[in-house]
């Protein structure tokens, strides 16, 4: 056991200060109970503080391990005849989530699917966002980095904030990103980039387009990110949405992938966790990335270590809430959720194209896609909705310059809102 001084001890001292430090904790514990009945509280006794004093060395921070086993300890300054302290106990990477979850989203989410994913490879956050942002911790800093156009602004945002990019231009584009302009004529999957890069961000379903990639694809991208070693940061929060039965769910389903990318899901959308905060990531053992000096480092352990310094875990009662949703119970809660969701896109996507308006989206996704009246732009639109009917839509040019002329209407409300908001669009004249 290590102490933040440099004090040491070996194994069996350790394992013998933990049958001691329990017997300290209920003493201290029983100790109102007594209390209880007096008028006032005594003073220590002279015993008990002599008693403890010769404890007093324990104040501080102490860490050891055991096998696979850690064992952390704070204790307190000695007060009278009172020393609190903490204990922790790690145990096989534990600090990356509960390994009840950790198992739960291994088995149900891959494995049972047909996908090797191990325990250990899951890592539960607070939020895919978060993720997809902090994931930059461990990457370089001179990687060339490609973005779909619309995108997801966390993507682009964090890198600039990163410092990965220039000066952003008249168009909120930034000088060093790649743009991958995704459109109606391509279904809003953007082609190969034209110059090899080393991170390319994904997201299918697609927010904000509520477009979909097929297998034939995603092939096609792992095969370019294998061939020039790159890694594909995939945001699969919405998932949970997708119908079609030959749409995967996983980029793991693409022959290779396991070497080549990073997936971010989310139980925000599925299980309604938004406010709640949980997620996770997935990091293949077998993932390799490039140092400066051309040595290839798996990134596991790089990003295990980020996570575990810098992150302080999800709560106990959200994990075990999460876990929830993979008994049938939860499954069958989920299914519910989803088809409510979308419905609501059913009707929202049927109201917009009685209005004649071009609509993507809404199938797969809980997002439906808008294209509006030419010569428009979406803030006129926004401007537009919110005055005439009252609605809140996002302005699809807030998603980059290929959302521009574009507005994206969520599912995610009440069914009663929805079809109320489906009949004030179609009162709109446009």
């Amino acid at each position: 056991m290590n102490r933040g001084g440099g004090r040491t001890a070996d194994h069996s001292w350790m394992l013998a200060m933990r049958f001691v430090l329990p017997l300290l904790a209920a003493a201290f514990v029983a100790m109102p109970a007594t209390a209880q009945n007096s008028p006032a509280p005594s003073e220590p006794k002279a015993q008990d503080t002599a008693a403890l004093s010769s404890l007093a060395w324990l104040e501080g921070c102490w860490k050891g391990t055991a096998g696979p086993r850690e064992f952390r300890e704070q204790w307190m300054p000695l007060q009278g005849a009172m020393m609190i302290g903490v204990s922790q106990t790690i145990e096989k990477g534990a600090t990356q989530g509960y390994e009840f979850l950790r198992r739960a989203i291994a088995e149900n989410d891959y494995r049972a699917k047909g996908l090797e994913v191990a325990d250990d490879e899951v890592f539960v956050s607070d939020g895919s966002k978060c993720d997809c942002g902090n994931i930059l911790d461990i990457l370089g800093h001179d990687n060339r980095i490609a973005v779909t156009d619309p995108v997801y602004p966390v993507y682009v945002d964090t890198n600039v904030m990163a410092g990965h990019t220039g000066e952003g231009d008249e168009n909120g584009r930034y000088e060093g990103l790649v743009y991958l302009e995704c459109n109606a004529e391509n279904g809003f999957v953007p082609a190969l980039p034209s110059e090899p890069v080393d991170l390319i961000y994904l997201c299918y379903p697609n927010n904000p387009t509520g477009a979909t990639a097929t297998r034939a694809q995603l092939e096609t991208w792992v095969a370019y990110a294998l061939k020039h070693d790159a890694i594909i940061l995939f945001d699969a929060a919405y998932e949970a949405y997708i119908q079609a039965a030959d749409v995967p769910h996983s980029i793991y389903e693409i022959p290779g992938a396991r070497k080549c990318a990073i997936e971010f899901r989310s139980f925000s959308k599925s299980g309604g966790f938004t406010g709640t905060r949980c997620a996770f990531t997935i990091v293949p053992h077998e993932l390799l990335a490039k140092t400066t000096t051309g040595e290839r480092k798996p990134l596991h352990p790089l990003w295990n270590r980020r996570f575990s310094t810098k992150f302080n875990g999800v709560s106990y009662i959200t994990q075990r809430g999460a876990e929830a949703l993979y008994s049938d119970a939860g499954k069958a809660q989920v299914a519910a959720l989803v088809e409510l969701y979308m419905g609501n896109a059913a009707l929202l996507r049927a109201a917009a194209t009685e209005c004649g308006l071009a609509v993507y989206g809404g199938e797969n996704a809980p997002y439906i896609w808008v294209r509006g009246p030419e010569g428009r732009t979406s803030w006129e639109m926004f401007d537009k909705i919110l005055n005439e009917a009252n609605v809140v839509i996002t302005p699809g040019s807030g998603f980059g310059l290929c959302g521009e002329g574009y507005f994206r209407i969520s599912a995610f409300n009440s069914r009663a809102n929805v079809e109320e908001v489906a009949r004030r669009f179609q009162a709109l004249s446009w």
